[in-house]
């Protein structure tokens, strides 16, 4: 059984939905007019968390809940905020709507700006959430050189997650040719400085 079936949904959540959308409604608002960064902080975690439900697609794509996460991350210093709103496109961005919209709105851009955080967890959602926005038209700007580069560095960290995860995305994603001349040209300019 699919769980994201409409009988399933339907089954889940009643013939109303529960007063979903006026939950998430009341949400957006919230986020919008407090000026208290631990609410906004609050909101953009409950958002993430119910981003990893299906039935709130439409709803997220309705009340602009997609444009909340790239904003953030696109304009937000707080390292939390980005965590949460990286957090939250990864976890939708597997539904072919969201993905779209996605990738039409700097989506890719955006995660490959989170590669570059000091925060474990927003490098492992931007690493993922590239690896679902994997498409024909995505793969140039997802396995350029500066991010294989990335990839190739973070798939020798001691941190197990990141290096198991930054290594299926090698393996998995980037042309082999590739990854053997970013290390091929690594060696030439070490060997060039070292001579």
């Amino acid at each position: 059984m699919t769980f994201s079936s409409k009988g399933y949904l339907e089954r889940k959540t009643g013939a109303h939905g529960v007063g979903r959308f006026q939950y998430l409604q009341t949400l957006v608002t919230e986020f919008q007019d407090t000026h208290k960064e631990e609410y906004r902080l609050q909101v953009l975690a409950n958002f993430a968390n119910f981003a990893y439900d299906p039935i709130n697609y439409e709803h997220f794509r309705k009340l602009n809940v997609l444009d909340v996460f790239l904003d953030v991350i696109a304009e937000d210093t707080d390292e939390k905020a980005i965590e949460f709103a990286i957090g939250g496109v990864c976890n939708c961005c597997l539904d072919k709507l969201n993905k779209e919209y996605l990738v039409e709105n700097d989506g890719v851009e955006l995660a490959v700006k989170c590669l570059s955080s000091e925060n474990e967890e927003t490098v492992l959602s931007a690493i993922t959430t590239l690896m679902y926005l994997m498409t024909p038209q995505t793969k140039k700007a997802i396995t350029g050189e500066s991010v294989v580069d990335l990839m190739q560095r973070f798939s020798k960290s001691s941190n197990i997650r990141l290096s198991n995860l930054a290594t299926v995305f090698l393996e998995d994603y980037c042309d082999k040719r590739l990854t053997g001349e970013t290390s091929a040209a690594k060696k030439r300019k070490l060997s060039e400085h070292t001579s």
